[in-house]
């Protein structure tokens, strides 16, 4: 065991962490408006002078696991009308693409525990072109890019400062901070540096909190008191001038009223930048910073030294040192999760591993208390109690630390993501994964009727049922990684909260009660032909493939579940029954359905197609060649001889189906056919039902990029789908990239682009299949080469496609940054990666949120499959 595996037993050395948001403002916990505009609610030019209610935000920034006390870094180019505290973004109205983050840094390493952690900000010398990204966006349209910061060539000349921020615990309370400031410009240069420390704003809601204070203990020693926190102090090396004012909101500058408080939240700021008599005399305050005046010469760098500690005395002695040893301690931890760690590709994995940690956050949301209001504050407007999120009064998370799917753009965690996540998390630290998994389905999180909240914007709206599929995965990693031994109490526990779940999919998301299933939208966004949520007055609706595929998955990760449970107590036995009865029945709704005997799959394409059920029961293909109808795919479990064998009652069910509802049996795979090593296969597709969407799949000119799997087919660049509903018009086309749709924000595009947790599912679907059929079975592989391949050889073909994304080609590029010579070619930007939230179906450049080290953080997997 190394020295990070061994802290890991000691959950204290994880009170510290990455915990901070990349952004507080324009979210729906922040938002106390009548009408629920959050983005307009709280602002990012609001945001330096207003306190936060549940949360804070900024650059590099950590804090205690209750978020007490919070420590980021500030900066100033001299340039610039405010201080750089946080980072700049589009709101959703402002971005031609919704909201975005126009800045660039990147998360570079980070342990499980956090013993070290290190980032990289990059800032411009110049002003900070903010009305140049505001217009140049607004000016652009749907069918335009994203206008990024780097486009304003501001970093051409190399008059930027690369800023890097790295923390080294030496214990559990006690934290190093380095921050090295590179001028990499022709010439010198200046700024400040405004290491800042706060607490939350906890005492002004009415509950009673004592007010903790920050203060000068020696002339570069900021103390700290707080409650519960004790005693703590920030030691500044050198001679730093020592900064005061409150963590409280500026009323003067918001309603003109002068509340008596002074000394408000942007006090620092406007020292800073105007000189204004703004910070505290008197050297107290909560929210304090040392701010170094500093000149850089050209090619030159400056280091700043500091150290939070309860010990009053701590100095620099041995700072390097401890700094050199918990990185090499972090070496030693990714080496051995993969012994050829080094390279390219295992810079890339350490880096996906490091975006994932940074990407967890302190997350505070009581419903309750948000609909109603605090003591001391004014009451929300009375429309808040009938609107957003009205019907989950007793969701009260706590203040929980949760991986987020990335911390600026998606600062809130989504119920289908967090599955993805806890896939690549659970191995660098398995506890944090089944922690993770197991928040959703406590009371206070899950709704009584069984729903999982899917995420701030909209508890009730439903993500794919995947937390099952998750769960499964790494209970088998954390079996083999303990000698055979499986923690069946993890997953006794999550799986009786699923069968409530799965219960609450069956009475809400199945209109007539026919085993097909709507859902809506489903975390797909835009990739229907028309919003999936429509509802249609005369009772017509959508009935989905992927909803329905999700529920057949869903059916199965039960079903395997209750047969591991079912080993060592038979009272599941009844269970694996009833979930393979599940299956069955919405196997044969998918294939024949309705008074035109047509379900969702087509024999004439040989596709699966969502579809339109009419009020006199026939149904109206949405012709729509998407991933929703690889879906299927999903639906796939191998069983072993002995698994079934042990089990007479789902043995017994399964023997009355095949001898009493063939016409059932037909349509699935051959389950009571045995192949070599005893195995039987569970899954949607027949033999040649999964070698037709296959044929699809693989062929370059559908699905197949040489990037990965595309969310929807090629075909549809030069054949557009379209479709008359009730007089109005609706088509679809491909689009490779950004998306020209507004819905759901327009800020993601499924018309195109490649998503990795689709692909990932679909490699290791194709693995489960292989296991079953293994390699006599061969499909041609990409479609009309003549090459025939196994399906675990497809699957490695896919790997290896999506991990071109990051790795260098033969000409040293990587196609995450597509055509920019900048990122492409110079040094002190083409080894650093940034994960986006998918990636252009024609040329693999990356799209969407650029830090979304949440699912797309399984590259980490994929790259060592």
């Amino acid at each position: 065991m190394n020295e990070e595996q061994g802290r890991l037993k000691a959950t204290s050395w994880k009170k510290w962490g990455p915990y901070v948001s990349d952004r507080q403002w324009g979210t729906v916990r922040e938002d106390y408006s009548a009408n629920g505009d959050a983005w307009s609610s709280t602002t990012h030019d609001m945001a330096r002078s207003k306190a936060y209610r549940w949360g804070e935000e900024g650059i590099a920034g950590i804090s205690d696991k209750e978020q007490l006390l919070c420590f980021a870094i500030a900066l100033w180019n001299k340039e610039d009308p405010i201080l750089k505290e946080r980072y700049f973004g589009l709101s959703n109205s402002e971005g031609n693409h919704g909201e975005d983050v126009k800045e660039l840094y990147y998360y570079l390493d980070n342990t499980p525990t956090h013993s070290y952690m290190k980032m990289l900000y990059k800032y411009p010398q110049q002003k900070f072109p903010y009305q140049i990204l505001l217009e140049e966006n607004k000016r652009r349209g749907r069918n335009d890019p994203e206008f990024e910061l780097i486009e304003t060539g501001i970093f051409n000349n190399d008059e930027y400062f690369d800023v890097f921020v790295e923390y080294a615990k030496q214990d559990q309370d006690d934290i190093g901070i380095r921050v090295t400031i590179h001028n990499r410009g022709n010439t010198e240069a200046s700024l400040n540096v405004l290491p800042t420390l706060w607490f939350r704003n906890t005492w002004s809601l009415g509950y009673g909190h004592d007010e903790s204070s920050l203060s000068v203990g020696t002339a570069n020693q900021i103390s700290v008191s707080h409650h519960e926190l004790g005693e703590l102090y920030l030691t500044a090396e050198g001679s730093p001038e020592l900064l005061f004012c409150n963590n409280e909101t500026n009323t003067k500058r918001f309603n003109n009223f002068d509340d008596g408080k002074r000394f408000y939240k942007d006090g620092i700021n406007d020292y800073i930048i105007h000189g204004a008599e703004t910070v505290n005399p008197g050297k107290t305050g909560t929210k304090a910073a040392a701010n170094y005046d500093i000149t850089i010469p050209a090619k030159g760098s400056y280091t700043v030294r500091l150290r939070l500690s309860p010990n009053k005395e701590s100095d620099f002695t041995s700072f390097d040192e401890l700094f050199a040893t918990r990185k090499a301690e972090a070496d030693t931890f990714y080496n051995e999760l993969h012994p050829t760690g080094t390279g390219d590709k295992a810079m890339i994995q350490r880096q996906a591993f490091a975006g994932m940690l940074w990407n967890k956050q302190f997350y505070y949301y009581d419903i309750h208390q948000w609909l109603n209001g605090d003591p001391a504050q004014p009451l929300p407007p009375e429309r808040r109690l009938t609107g957003r999120n009205s019907k989950w009064p007793q969701f009260n998370n706590r203040g929980d630390i949760i991986s987020m799917p990335d911390k600026w753009e998606f600062p809130w965690f989504a119920a289908w993501d967090l599955a993805f996540h806890c896939i690549p998390l659970a191995s660098v630290d398995m506890a944090f994964a089944k922690n993770q998994l197991t928040l959703l389905i406590k009371d206070w999180y899950m709704h009584p009727n069984g729903q999982l909240p899917a995420y701030e914007w909209d508890f009730s709206d439903a993500n794919p049922p995947v937390h099952a599929m998750a769960t499964w995965k790494i209970y088998l990693l954390d079996k083999a990684n303990n000698g055979g031994v499986g923690d069946t109490y993890f997953l006794e526990r999550i799986f009786h909260k699923l069968m409530l779940n799965f219960t609450w999919w069956v009475n809400r998301k199945d209109a007539v009660g026919n085993n097909i299933f709507e859902g809506g939208f489903l975390g797909l966004d835009n990739i229907g032909v028309f919003d999936r949520n429509m509802r249609f007055g005369d009772g017509t609706h959508l009935e989905q493939v992927d909803g329905t595929s999700w529920m057949a998955m869903y059916s199965l990760n039960l079903l395997r579940i209750a047969t591991e449970l079912a080993a060592t107590n038979k009272a599941y036995e009844d269970i694996a029954s009833k979930y393979f009865e599940h299956f069955i029945y919405i196997a044969g709704a998918m294939s024949t359905l309705g008074t035109d005997n047509t379900g969702l799959w087509d024999e004439g394409d040989g596709f699966f197609y969502d579809q339109l059920r009419l009020p006199n029961g026939n149904a109206e293909k949405m012709r729509v060649r998407s991933i929703v109808g690889l879906i299927p795919l999903f639906a796939a479990e191998v069983l072993d001889e002995a698994a079934i064998a042990d089990n007479p009652i789902f043995k017994g069910r399964m023997e009355w189906f095949t001898a009493n509802r063939p016409d059932l049996a037909s349509l699935v795979s051959r389950w009571n056919e045995v192949r070599a090593g005893g195995t039987h296969l569970i899954s949607l597709l027949r033999g040649y039902r999964m070698k037709s969407l296959l044929r699809y799949m693989l062929d370059e000119n559908e699905f197949l990029s040489a990037y990965g799997i595309r969310s929807l087919s090629k075909y549809h660049l030069e054949h557009p789908y379209s479709v008359n509903i009730y007089g109005n018009n609706f088509s679809i086309k491909y689009i490779p990239a950004e998306s020209d749709s507004g819905l759901f924000g327009g800020n993601s595009n499924w018309r195109g682009p490649v998503w990795m947790p689709m692909n990932y599912l679909i490699i290791e679907s194709l693995n489960t299949y292989h296991q079953y059929y293994g390699d006599d079975f061969k499909v041609e592989c990409p479609t009309g080469s003549g090459n025939m391949m196994t399906l675990k050889e497809v699957a490695n073909e896919i790997y290896i496609r999506i991990s071109r994304i990051f790795l260098r080609d033969e000409n040293g590029r990587r196609a995450v940054y597509g055509n920019n010579e900048k990122l492409q070619t110079d040094p002190e930007f083409n080894s650093h990666i940034l994960y986006y939230e998918y990636f252009d179906g024609d040329n693999g450049s990356g799209k969407g949120a650029s830090h979304q080290t949440g699912w797309t953080g399984l590259i980490a997997n994929c790259l060592y499959h």
